[in-house]
């Protein structure tokens, strides 16, 4: 097959990252791939890096109107199977470049907000696609409940790389070292995009409400975003300043997740929560929202724990509680890499493939 995916964003997320590892299994596996994204995107470099044959929108193109004549000259020329879609923007992008041609266009869905006229998305996702890949359960019951057929839509879970081998004790500490924490100290961790829904400024409060319960406590807090230096989130960092790393972008999370002894995710929203699923690969036991797709990786009290949402005592409660019983964390952290096998990059490339070849025949 011949498979076009398309994403517009600018910046290389979860979602990216998704398509980068999805694009890569299908070349391996003998299918033809092309990746469309803008101009100057990180996507378009890291797939150029990676070996992946690229088609760049234009820069400077509003709403992609020049984007979306050149790849239809380019889909007329060069015909395919299945034009992907990644995000909304890829979507209309998608619907409009290939309209009227024989071909199967999906789309994936992530993002767990719905749009304020409800026809407005039951539109798009009937009528410019021919099926819909949910992250989750809970994606697809709001696909549902929007009015997009059951039929259409297909739950494929996000793929993650399942480390071969866990870090030694070595490792573990020459990590700790690099971020100025020791063995004694409790390092708990949350990767992600600096924005509201992911709860920095949650976890932040709870570290401040543990600091004389819990005084051994640490934070690592991964990624960039707006929120990062917004006036709440610098003053909220400044009262636990000495307890609380900011690391930036990770390239390599092997260096991140091993270091840790806990990872949280108190989000306000969430598809599914790969970073959480990447955690667990690595023996760490989750302490997670319980909101969106989170409880779908989570197993309260087998593989980590489920709090409210927006609750920054029952966040510092649980970090407690986790480092509280040492034994018990281990254990938990055996059974979230097992649950972690559940979702990994191969499931989710087999189960893609075959939807891709259902829909062509």
């Amino acid at each position: 097959m011949k498979i076009i995916h398309l994403d517009t964003g600018m910046e290389l997320r979860g979602g990216q990252r998704q398509l980068l590892r999805l694009a890569q299994g299908l070349q391996q596996r003998g299918h033809n791939q092309l990746i469309v994204s803008p101009e100057g995107s990180e996507l378009e470099a890291r797939a150029r890096g990676g070996g992946l044959n690229v088609f760049a929108l234009p820069a400077h193109d509003p709403a992609h109107a020049h984007g979306i004549m050149q790849l239809r000259q380019h889909l007329l020329a060069s015909p395919c199977d299945i034009v992907h879609a990644h995000d909304g923007g890829g979507q209309t992008l998608a619907w409009l470049a290939s309209l009227g041609m024989p071909l199967r266009r999906v789309a994936s869905r992530r993002v767990s907000f719905l749009p304020p006229h409800r026809w407005t998305y039951r539109w798009k996702y009937t009528r410019t696609c021919h099926a819909v890949i949910a992250v989750s359960e809970y994606i697809r019951q709001l696909l549902i409940h929007s009015g997009v057929p059951e039929a259409k839509i297909e739950v494929i879970h996000d793929g993650i790389e399942i480390p071969a081998e866990l870090p030694t004790a070595a490792l573990r500490s020459n990590l700790r070292a690099r971020w100025g924490f020791s063995d004694r100290e409790f390092v708990v961790g949350h990767l992600g995009a600096f924005t509201p829904e992911k709860g920095q400024d949650l976890a932040l409060d709870a570290l401040r409400l543990l600091a004389e319960r819990f005084p051994q406590a640490r934070m690592l807090l991964a990624g960039e975003g707006p929120t990062r230096t917004s006036p709440p989130m610098v003053q909220k960092l400044d009262k636990v300043r000495d307890r609380v790393r900011l690391c930036g972008n990770i390239e390599e999370l092997s260096e991140f997740y091993s270091a840790l002894d806990l990872f949280v995710m108190p989000s306000r929203a969430e598809g599914l929560g790969s970073a959480a699923l990447h955690a667990m690969a690595f023996g760490i036991p989750v302490v997670a929202s319980r909101v969106g797709g989170l409880p779908e990786i989570v197993s309260e009290g087998e593989t980590g724990w489920l709090i409210p949402a927006d609750s920054p005592a029952a966040l510092a409660e649980a970090i407690l509680a986790a480092a509280s019983d040492t034994v018990r964390l281990r254990q938990l952290g055996e059974k979230a890499r097992e649950r972690a096998r559940q979702f990994s990059t191969d499931i989710m490339l087999r189960r893609t493939e075959e939807l891709y070849l259902r829909l062509c025949g």
